[in-house]
C-alpha cells in the first residue's frame, strides 16, 4: 500500500466531516500522542472547533466499533479521541515544525485532495448513471407503447386483410356467372 492509501485509511466521516484522529496523526508526524495534543493545547487559538473537536462517547463507541477495536485500555483510550479536520491537519504543520511533521503534512494534505477528487468523480458517474437509468426506462416506456401500437395496428389490418379476402372471394364467384351470360367475341363458325 503507498502512503496516500495508508493516510487515505485513517480519514473517519465524523459529524458529517471527514477527519484523523490524534492517535493516528501522532503516529504519521512520529510524536506521542500526549505530546501532539499538548502542542494543539499550547496553541489552541490556533484550533477553532472546525480544525478539531473531542468525540463523545457514542462516537468513540462508534469509532471503536467500525475499527474493532475489543480493549480500549492496551489501545491506550483514557480519554476520547480529538478529531482534526482537513484544516486541523494543516495546522498541525504550523504547530509541529520538524522535517518529518511538514512531509506528514504534505502526504496528508495529499490523501486528503485525493479523497475529494475521488467522491467528485463518484458522484459525478453515479449522476450520470442516474440519467442513463432515467433514458433507459423511458426508452422502455416507450417501446411497450409501440409494441401495444403495432398489436392494435396489427389486429386492425387484420380485419382489413380479412375483409379484403372476403371481398376477392365474392369477386371470384360473380365472375364465372358473369362469364357465361356475356356475349363471345369473335367469328362464328
Amino acid at each position: 500500500m503507498n502512503e496516500i492509501t495508508v493516510i487515505q485509511n485513517k480519514i473517519y466521516e465524523i459529524r458529517g466531516q471527514r477527519v484523523m484522529l490524534d492517535r493516528d496523526l501522532a503516529a504519521l508526524y512520529g510524536v506521542t500522542t500526549s505530546a501532539l495534543n499538548q502542542a494543539v493545547k499550547r496553541n489552541a487559538e490556533r484550533f477553532p472547533v472546525d480544525f478539531m473537536f473531542q468525540l463523545t462517547d457514542a462516537e468513540t463507541e462508534n469509532w471503536k466499533s467500525q475499527i474493532v477495536i475489543t480493549n480500549s485500555i492496551t489501545m491506550g483510550l483514557r480519554r476520547n479521541p480529538y478529531a482534526f479536520t482537513e484544516q486541523g491537519v494543516s495546522m498541525l504543520s504550523a504547530v509541529l515544525k520538524s522535517p518529518v511533521a511538514i512531509q506528514t503534512s504534505i502526504a496528508i494534505m495529499r490523501a486528503f485532495v485525493a479523497m475529494r477528487n475521488y467522491i467528485t468523480t463518484t458522484t459525478t458517474v453515479t449522476a450520470e448513471l442516474s440519467e442513463i437509468r432515467a433514458k433507459l426506462a423511458l426508452l422502455e416506456r416507450n417501446d411497450e407503447e409501440n409494441a401495444e401500437a403495432v398489436n392494435d395496428l396489427s389486429e386492425d389490418v387484420r380485419k382489413e386483410l380479412d375483409n379484403i379476402y372476403e371481398a376477392i372471394a365474392a369477386l371470384s364467384v360473380k365472375i364465372p356467372k358473369a362469364q357465361h351470360q356475356r356475349r363471345q367475341i369473335g367469328y362464328k363458325k
